[in-house]
């Protein structure tokens, strides 16, 4: 019976893998972005095309036969990439592991290879899929044979290579003889193109007959080409000519595809931190259940109690009705204290009807029974993303937990710093442990409230697995972080501030939507005139948010200077705009468009519907676990990205006001990137210059200028300051000059005489460079360790900014640490005084507190050294307070 055969170009598309993804690399620095790529082109393959016979053909290393014909073959080929070298192994790992027949032989190429199987099975009957780009291989198509290229999904038979190449598949060898490969140092004849070729072997069908045409007294040029490069001609044919007797399985059932070695592939994917990968695999095992129970009784609830009130740690995980926690209705929640057993309690599982499904305890009892223990100051509560759990718990039952709090999420992000998935099922999945998914466990009903009509029992199995996963996790994780010395940022710093955020994403922060309301109809009155002024200079209408569309007005029609080019014409990104607006009104127009059109949708727009209407506030979500550095971000809304440097934007802080009677007091530190550069550097400048109060940007504009102080100009200070934070960010003088739109060798300058003024600081990036080489990471002063894994790339770009990245961490993130110390600090010294303040938004560098007007000035009092005192550096630390009724003061 006749089979379909896959046969993969492996070599080739090892390359293409390399190239198609940016650099990539796992937490230890070993590059992965080819592996990754072969591995989903694999997948996509099996996947789409479901093949039952399938091989993979890599290249040996070394010379092969050709190389004895022709000394000269491939000697054009730059060496592989010294990034894409490691990777292979890891390629060929992964074929074993999924099980594929892989065929390699020393000194023979894998075109070779493939051409022996092609050879083998066709004359056995079967059909065969070439699955690669290389145009070499095309001499292969034929009835039986076609070549599908999965990157551009394209298919070549046999009528496609003759309507690309003019002749059919079975001449090609000898057209390519006449043209070469200049990829692979293959002479052919020079002076011969595709065109040439291509009527010569039409007509004449092969070298043969076409030099046996040739005459003696031939005078044409193309002759006389001919006749000069027979040897050539010839040759470049032999290095062409594919190879068919190759040692490789000749029967068809080598070939079988079988099913892939799970364990292998979770255990390859999780050394390369495949993440995603993971996902599809079944090698993880089951959570054990024999210790779960759902508590239905008096008498079970009671024992609960017992263990729980004997033990040390209570791990708890809330279910619920809704991922918005403010608005989520309890429906049960399950505990454990050790990975023997673990109980839930279900109290708010309803039928189809609605009504409360019978053998549940009374949720009034369940509180009354756990509040003790969730009170307990000797307790400590475990959970993962525990901050969701704490406002459940304090918008449900007004109980805020007491004791040592432990978030496995916030532990993974701090232990494993590597970039990857902190949930619970992924955490788990890569340590072999599987989950029941939360749709596999309600099926097709995903509407709001879906898990309070799950069956007790099915969600007892999946609430008792959740704790028993963040028991497991905390019981590897809390060794990790005292390994890594970083116990005191966990219990000091992250934990307390998980309660912190819970509490301001509840309070949330007023809104006046008559404002928003008035600058929603004024900006859409502005892009109303933009779009007509922009079109007028155009000379016609067009999609003002097509980038293919406005390229073409830019590019084609109005001639301006092209810049990068993208797959779907030129950039016409804001780096491309800001660049043409000197040269034409058109880019500037587009520009102002653009911003009015992002603050109208992103801001105006959006912030209107994210206000709930029960609070008439906005409440954002704070996520701890996110940022490289340890800063904080947030989402629904971003409230920390409010436009701030444009009038627009100003406008739009406006909208955000305090509650009725009450007033906005935010307290900014200033300029503590820079502080906390000086104590790492402890340059005798910088400290100076901080210790005296003095206006750093002033002082170094008079530095770098050659200046008297006074006789600084409000430019010069600009430069300044863009100096002066650049060199903070690891700037270089290309990114300098482009954002005081000055020369490169200008920039250069000002970096230079910066250095001349404050050499500590150079010293400090060269030394912070040098260990980070040497540790493979860098920490911030509270021991925040994050890794740098590719400080010792080959490629440049990576590795500068691996190197921008090694001296930019440990201020940023000590920055971070030290807004949070911050908000810890101010939390507890408004509860022990017992002021009306609320801490709403942490703005980067500021706090914005709500407070009645009155107590203004005694909060004042208590915020500031609570800030400034926080930590101790070489430099003060300072802070500006600014007292106003809406954001934009």
């Amino acid at each position: 019976m006749q089979q379909e055969i896959y046969l993969v170009d492996g070599s080739a598309y090892i390359y293409r893998a390399y190239h198609a993804i940016a650099p990539l690399s796992n937490s230890h620095g070993l590059p992965t972005n080819a592996v990754l790529g072969f591995v989903n082109m694999i997948n996509r393959l099996i996947r789409e095309k479901n093949p039952h016979f399938l091989a993979i053909a890599f290249d040996s290393r070394g010379p092969v036969f050709r190389h004895a014909l022709y000394d000269r073959y491939k000697a054009n080929r730059p060496p592989m990439p010294e990034d894409l070298s490691p990777q292979l192994p890891y390629i060929k790992k992964f074929v074993q592991a999924a099980q594929i027949r892989l065929l390699e032989q020393q000194g023979v190429e894998a075109d070779d290879i493939l051409a022996t199987a092609v050879n083998n099975f066709t004359a056995l009957g079967h059909r065969i899929v070439l699955v690669s780009g290389d145009k070499d291989l095309l001499q292969l198509v034929g009835d039986s044979v076609q070549m599908w290229d999965p990157m551009q999904d394209k298919v070549m038979d046999h009528q496609a290579v003759l309507s690309k190449y003019g002749v059919p598949p079975e001449r090609l060898l000898d057209l390519f003889a006449l043209i070469g490969d200049s990829a692979d140092n293959i002479p052919g004849v020079p002076g011969i193109g595709l065109k040439t070729a291509a009527k010569l072997i039409g007509e004449y069908g092969n070298l043969e007959n076409l030099y046996a045409a040739i005459g003696p007294d031939q005078k044409a040029k193309t002759m006389q080409r001919l006749v000069e490069s027979r040897d050539l001609a010839f040759l470049s044919r032999e290095l062409i000519q594919l190879k068919t007797d190759v040692e490789i399985p000749r029967s068809l059932e080598s070939y079988s595809c079988r099913p892939a070695d799970q364990d292998l592939l979770g255990n390859l994917y999780r050394e390369l931190e495949f993440s995603n990968l993971l996902k599809g695999l079944e090698s993880s095992k089951p959570v054990p259940d024999s210790g779960f129970c759902t508590v239905t009784s008096r008498l079970e609830l009671s024992e609960v109690v017992a263990a729980l009130s004997a033990a040390e740690i209570m791990v708890f995980d809330t279910e619920t009705t809704s991922l918005n926690a403010r608005h989520a209705e309890l429906v049960g929640v399950s505990l454990c204290t050790d990975l023997s057993r673990a109980w839930y309690i279900p109290f708010g599982h309803r039928d189809s009807t609605g009504q409360l499904v019978a053998g549940q305890l009374p949720e009034k009892e369940v509180l009354a029974a756990l509040r003790p223990l969730f009170l307990s100051p000797t307790l400590t509560k475990v959970g993962h993303n525990l901050k969701y759990d704490l406002t459940v718990l304090q918008q449900q039952w007004d109980i805020e937990p007491r004791g040592q709090l432990v978030d496995t999420m916030i532990a993974a992000y701090l232990a494993e710093n590597g970039g990857r998935s902190l949930g619970l099922d992924a955490l788990c999945r890569e340590r072999s442990l599987r989950l029941i998914s939360f749709t596999e466990l309600v099926g097709n009903d995903t509407a709001d409230g879906c898990f309070a009509r799950v069956a007790p029992d099915a969600a007892g199995r999946y609430s008792c697995e959740d704790v028993y996963a963040t028991l497991f996790l905390w019981q590897e994780f809390a060794p990790k972080l005292a390994a890594k010395g970083l116990e005191k940022l966990f219990y000091q710093v992250e934990m307390p501030i998980v309660a912190i955020l819970a509490e301001m994403e509840s309070t949330g922060i007023c809104i006046d939507t008559g404002v928003l309301a008035g600058l929603e109809k004024e900006f859409s009155a502005n892009l109303a005139i933009l779009e007509k002024d922009i079109f007028a200079v155009a000379g016609h209408s067009f999609n003002i948010q097509s980038p293919r569309q406005l390229g073409q007005v830019l590019f084609e029609e109005l001639n301006l200077p092209r810049g990068r080019k993208t797959k779907t014409g030129y950039s016409t990104d804001v780096k491309v705009l800001e660049r043409l607006a000197g040269k034409h009104h058109l880019p500037a127009l587009i520009l102002r468009y653009r911003s009015f059109a992002k603050l109208l949708s992103t801001y105006v727009e959006r912030l209107a519907e994210q206000q709930d209407p029960a609070t008439g506030r906005i409440h954002t979500s704070y996520n701890q676990a996110v940022t490289a550095t340890g800063r904080l971000s947030s989402s629904d809304p971003n409230l920390q990205n409010i436009p701030i440097r444009t009038e627009e934007g100003g406008r739009i802080r406006a909208a955000f006001v305090p509650g009725q009677g009450l007033v906005f007091l935010a307290a900014d530190y200033s300029q503590i990137d820079l502080r906390v550069l000086a104590h790492y550097s402890q340059d005798p400048a910088l400290v100076a210059a901080f210790q005296g109060d003095e206006d750093i940007h002033a002082r170094t504009a008079a530095e770098i200028f050659g200046v008297s102080p006074l006789l600084v100009t409000s430019e010069m200070r600009r430069v300044a300051k863009s100096i002066n934070f650049g060199i903070v960010y690891g700037m270089s003088s290309f990114g300098l000059a482009s954002q005081l739109d000055v020369s490169r060798s200008e920039a250069q300058r000002f970096i230079d005489r910066y250095f001349r003024l404050y050499s500590g600081v150079q010293q400090f990036m060269a030394d912070i460079v040098r260990q980070a080489r040497a540790d493979g990471y860098v920490t911030t002063l509270l021991n925040r360790r994050r890794t740098v894994a590719e400080i010792d790339a080959k490629n440049r770009v990576q590795r500068e900014f691996a190197e921008r990245m090694a001296i930019n961490t440990p201020i940023q993130g000590t920055a971070a640490d030290i807004i949070k110390l911050a908000m810890i600090a101010c939390h507890r010294v408004i509860g022990e005084q017992q002021l009306a303040a609320k801490m709403l938004l942490q703005i980067h560098d500021e706090l914005v507190f709500e407070l009645p007007e009155a107590e203004v000035e005694k909060t004042t009092a208590l915020i500031r050294p609570a800030m400034e005192e926080v930590i101790r550096l070489l430099v003060p630390l300072r802070v500006n307070f600014t007292v106003g009724r809406n954001l934009a003061k």
